[in-house]
């Protein structure tokens, strides 16, 4: 089974927009050297969700996001998370247009009745949010 893999075509899609370079390897360097915690707030905000739920979602307690925003940056697997939230807006961006965000976080049938956001929490759940978009881009329904 791949890993999760963020679009590797970025025509000023969403991680553009929250600033994030746009080649796997500069997303790569950015992930390690930590991302900065302003790409968290307006990740949140383009998500149409409160940070603390982006926080929950990326696997960030509460008390590490407070010490997170003190500090500016996010840790490298924080990070990792966080990206792999924005390539799946990004995604559903692509998919949807405007009405990305609020797919993400609307229940879905093919999800068992999940919101993506909420199956997007794990690697194997962000992959079959991001096949249900490549499923959904092409029209198979299932």
């Amino acid at each position: 089974m791949d890993a999760f893999r963020p679009p590797t075509t970025r025509p000023r899609g969403v991680l553009h927009d929250l600033g994030l370079a746009p080649t796997p390897t500069d997303l790569i360097r950015a992930v390690k050297a930590g991302i900065d915690v302003r790409v968290f707030v307006d990740l949140a905000r383009r998500l149409g969700i409160a940070e603390a739920r982006l926080a929950e979602i990326a696997g960030i307690a509460p008390s590490t996001l407070t010490r997170r925003k003190r500090a500016g940056a996010l840790s490298p697997a924080e990070s990792e998370h966080v990206l792999r939230l924005a390539a799946l807006l990004e995604r559903a961006t692509q998919v949807f247009d405007d009405d990305g965000a609020e797919w993400l976080r609307t229940p879905n049938v093919a999800l068992g009745g999940d919101t993506p956001l909420a199956l997007a929490d794990t690697e194997l759940g962000a992959r079959e949010v991001d096949d249900l978009l490549g499923r959904v881009e092409h029209g198979v329904y299932s």
